[in-house]
């Protein structure tokens, strides 16, 4: 679940020194929608034509909950539930997957931010927002559909439907102050997904194209 109110807030990232230049001059691309609205392979596409860091904040999530720590077995239970796993956590796991690609010349963030303060706290600690923010625009009808699917075929444990729902009505309550704040910037930028995937590719590739 989110950290109450009043919770101190997330240490610096790169605690006693500035954003390290690598993060200042890659590309960096939010890609925000629903669980099951494709985004995951939309992103996987993307960094394999233009070569571009793929970090997908839910696949980093699940590696963390199948360790036995103290930590995945806290991520392990929020997730089955449906719930945000808190911030800091998040943060974390975000800028060591950047850091780890130094080279990149772009990083692609799937499913973040999830709510407004993640949003604000990454400007914070890095220095910068992103260059745009992708937003997969999908019904929660065939967002369900797709991930029960998902589960079968791939036997994920949070792809179960109540946790499903869950996970969509948490978005659905979360991201619009999050869109609102990126339209506010002129960054926002919806893609239909409910169209076939090479259609939703293409209008993907004209919004990088448009960043170069």
């Amino acid at each position: 679940m989110l950290a109450p109110a009043g919770t101190k807030p997330s240490p610096p990232l790169f605690p006693g020194h500035p954003p390290p230049d690598i993060l200042k001059s890659p590309l960096i691309i939010f890609v925000m929608g629903g669980p099951g609205c494709g985004k995951g392979t939309q992103c996987k596409n993307m960094a394999t034509k233009y070569g571009f860091c793929h970090v997908g904040l839910g696949q980093l999530l699940r590696q963390e909950a199948q360790r036995s720590t103290r930590r995945g077995r806290k991520i392990q239970d929020i997730m089955l539930q449906g719930l945000l796993v808190p911030t800091g956590v998040i943060l974390d796991m975000i800028s060591r997957a950047m850091l780890s690609r130094p080279e990149s010349r772009g990083f692609l963030i799937n499913g973040f931010p999830r709510e407004l303060r993640q949003a604000k706290e990454f400007e914070r600690m890095v220095g910068r927002g992103p260059d745009v923010v992708i937003v997969f625009d999908c019904s929660m009808e065939t967002m369900v559909r797709r991930v029960l699917r998902r589960g079968h075929l791939e036997h994920r444990a949070d792809d179960r439907e109540p946790a499903i729902r869950q996970r969509l009505e948490t978005y659905y309550a979360l991201c619009e102050p999050v869109l609102t704040f990126y339209q506010q910037k002129s960054l926002l930028c919806n893609i239909l997904a409910e169209a076939a995937p090479e259609n939703i590719f293409a209008k993907c590739c004209s919004v990088v194209e448009s960043l170069q």
